[in-house]
């Protein structure tokens, strides 16, 4: 079963206050994105100014190029899920194993240009695939559905680990992802820009359940 996890995708206290505001009636799963401006080309709220709602389940989305300068913060946040880059010059396997011995999910995110059998070891010991295929740091990306085939090579790496899928969610291909394996759609600006951001998330809700076949 997929779902949809609205994104949080800012860079002042006011905006992630807002963003909050605007998807508290509606959001179960939120994806929150973390950037330190080196990794992304854009400096984010950081780990010291999050916060959300007790009933959210939230995933944190690091785009960092230090992680270990950033879980221990993110731990002490006690999030459902922790995902930082595989693109990162550090060994992200001991990081993780940490990140679970919190109790906390383990997640890798896999760039466009990442191929996943370079990363083998890492996908084989997450709990989720981050298919990332936006710009970093930016809500509008566009959905390159030929990321799709990486879910297949994950899988067949990890067959139990979660795909997230990052970049371009729209109500034109939600129905597409989830048939090609996303279990987690994070919807930046199709929702964070709509005028009625409730209605376009219940769509989206609507067209990963519908049955059928591509």
């Amino acid at each position: 079963m997929s779902v949809v996890a609205p994104c949080i995708t800012v860079e002042t206290d006011d905006q992630y206050r807002a963003s909050i505001e605007r998807l508290r009636p509606f959001a179960k799963r939120v994806h929150v994105d973390v950037s330190d401006g080196d990794f992304s080309p854009v400096f984010m709220v950081q780990p010291g100014k999050l916060w959300w709602p007790q009933d959210w389940i939230v995933d944190i989305h690091a785009m960092v190029s230090h992680p270990l300068d950033y879980v221990d913060a993110l731990i002490a946040l006690k999030p459902h899920l922790i995902i930082f880059h595989t693109e990162v010059d550090v060994d992200l396997l001991p990081i993780m194993e940490k990140i679970k011995q919190n109790g906390i999910k383990a997640g890798i995110a896999l760039l466009k240009p990442t191929v996943p059998a370079t990363v083998a070891n890492l996908i084989a010991a997450a709990d989720h695939v981050l298919v990332f295929s936006g710009d970093l740091g930016y809500y509008g990306g566009v959905a390159s559905l030929m990321q799709l085939e990486k879910v297949r090579l994950v899988k067949a790496i990890n067959p139990n680990v979660e795909i997230g899928w990052d970049g371009g969610v729209s109500v034109d291909n939600a129905f597409t992802l989830t048939q090609g394996g996303v279990n987690v759609l994070n919807s930046g600006g199709a929702i964070n820009k709509a005028d009625d951001p409730a209605s376009v998330y219940a769509t989206l809700v609507k067209e990963i359940n519908k049955q059928g076949v591509i």
